[in-house]
């Protein structure tokens, strides 16, 4: 790594006496702290003369580094200090007393001797946390997290405080986003019109925002010593890039500190809660991992590009974007690839079929596909059978037999030599593949399977909900019992909110 240098501004005179030495150690001291305190701004990129003798050479010390190599060897022990707080970033350290019995319940813990670069440096903590009551009527909550080296600690009031050996970053645990709303589930089969109202609730695009609280956090170091090219990163990912004021010998290359990612990628809407008056404490699970450069980039420009989505199509594609998420997360990747594969075969069989003349090929795998998605969807439903109705069961079964049955009955497949020149050696021959004939005797199962939803339908019409006596039918008749009834509801009420 190249001798980083440091531009420094001239002296205009000083004491040499030891009061003085002492007092510009002082100076040197607090702006090295304001330094720390304040927030990276990143200056705009100037036009470049382009070798055009009418225009200015601009000071390569004005522009921010073309490239940036990690400031930090690799190999070294390091310490991460981690903070909750509702204090602003200059009251961290320096909390009125008010303040420090507001936050003196927020835990504060130090993962210490973490060796930079070490790839099976997993460490977890896991607390209970009480809120303040700040945070429960809109206030934020922020985690503070300080990477050290050398035994520095990150308080300015500490003997050995050195701002050059600590890194910083600031997370908002207590995120902004829209209320819920309850949506009301009643269950239609086998309940009666007694039975309970489920509140679900589901995101709403209203401009009503609350704070709300997700239980797992997760802190990855970037572990690898990535060459950057700082000058040409994209927003997600520049915004966690800090450069130290060193540069090399031309000022194109420049120095940054390590990485600290939160990663929000696996976080699914339906998991964080809203804080409110009752939300007195929750659980929360701080994980540090080691991470690589590139799955850095891949997650932050992800995490990224699915908030604006969200942002811009509203709450809709949220979910979508989170179905995505549970699928990756939940499904076996084998599972998937395997699916990819089946899908594929299938595919390349069709095009080897396509070679009779009506194309039969490509409609037995028409078939075959259907096959193969009817029974993921019946493992799917068996699987989460407790959930699911036994009625439902039968007919996505009765749909799997009768897309197996059709394959039997359509087609007669066997393998030919394939004609001169191919460069497959065999291909499939299917015969026997009479679509209108298959249609007619398929027909009457379909129908059959609609028997369940006409069970549903019929259930619907039960009056679980409220509805109109009053309301004149198809027949122009309106029934009077049911009028009487209400009425008599009616008064009664009235009579209740009298009294």
């Amino acid at each position: 790594m190249p001798e980083p240098q440091r531009s420094a501004a001239p002296a205009a005179g000083g004491p040499t006496a030891a009061g003085g030495q002492e007092e510009e150690s002082t100076f040197k001291r607090l702006l090295g702290i304001a330094q720390f305190f304040s927030p990276s701004t990143k200056p705009a990129t100037p036009v470049k003369s382009n070798g055009d003798p009418n225009v200015p050479t601009v000071d390569p010390w004005m522009l921010p580094p073309a490239q940036a190599e990690l400031a930090w060897a690799l190999g070294q022990p390091l310490d991460m200090h981690v903070h909750l707080t509702t204090a602003s970033l200059q009251q961290v350290f320096n909390k009125p007393n008010w303040l420090k019995e507001q936050d003196k319940d927020l835990p504060t813990f130090v993962w210490s001797n973490i060796t930079f670069g070490d790839w099976n440096a997993v460490h977890t903590a896991e607390f209970d946390v009480k809120f303040p009551k700040s945070v429960l009527n809109n206030g934020s909550l922020w985690m503070d997290v300080f990477l050290t080296k050398g035994g520095t600690v990150p308080d300015p009031r500490h003997a050995s405080f050195d701002p050059e050996n600590i890194h910083h970053i600031r997370k908002l645990l207590t995120p902004y986003l829209a209320k819920a709303k309850v949506r009301k589930e009643k269950k239609l089969l086998g309940g009666s019109a007694e039975t309970p109202e489920t509140p679900i609730e589901e995101p709403e695009d209203g401009d009503t925002i609350v704070p709300h609280w997700y239980r797992n956090i997760t802190l990855a170091l970037v572990s690898d010593a990535a060459k950057v090219p700082y000058a040409s990163l994209p927003p997600p990912v520049s915004e966690h890039v800090y450069l130290t004021p060193e540069r090399d010998a031309t000022a194109t290359q420049g120095f940054y500190r390590p990485i600290v990612f939160p990663n929000e990628f696996w976080h699914l809407r339906e998991h964080y809660t809203e804080l409110n008056s009752t939300t007195l404490s929750l659980p929360l699970q701080v994980v540090f991992q080691p991470m690589s450069y590139f799955k850095f980039q891949m997650f932050a420009a992800m995490t990224n590009g699915f908030k604006e989505a969200a942002k811009q199509q509203g709450a809709s594609a949220g979910a979508e974007l989170d179905e995505l998420k549970r699928m990756l997360t939940e499904t076996n990747p084998w599972f998937l690839a395997l699916t990819g594969f089946i899908r594929n075969a299938c595919v390349q069989v069709g095009r080897l079929a396509l070679a009779s003349e009506e194309g039969d090929g490509w409609r037995f795998c028409q078939i075959v596909t259907n096959v193969f998605v009817q029974v993921v969807v019946l493992l799917y439903l068996i699987d989460n059978n407790e959930n699911t109705s036994w009625m439902i069961l039968f007919g996505s079964g009765t749909g799997v037999l009768i897309e197996a049955w059709k394959v039997t009955k359509a087609v007669d497949i066997s393998v030919i030599p394939a004609s001169a020149g191919s460069l497959i050696p065999y291909k499939l021959d299917i015969k026997g593949f009479d679509p209108h004939g298959l249609r007619a005797r398929t027909d009457p199962y379909y129908q059959a399977q609609l028997v369940p939803q006409l069970i549903i339908n019929y259930k619907l019409k039960r009056w679980i909900y409220r509805i109109d006596p009053k309301r004149v039918n198809e027949y122009g008749q309106v029934m009077a019992e049911d009028v009487a009834a209400v009425d008599e509801k009616d008064k009664k009420k009235e009579t209740r909110k009298n009294k």
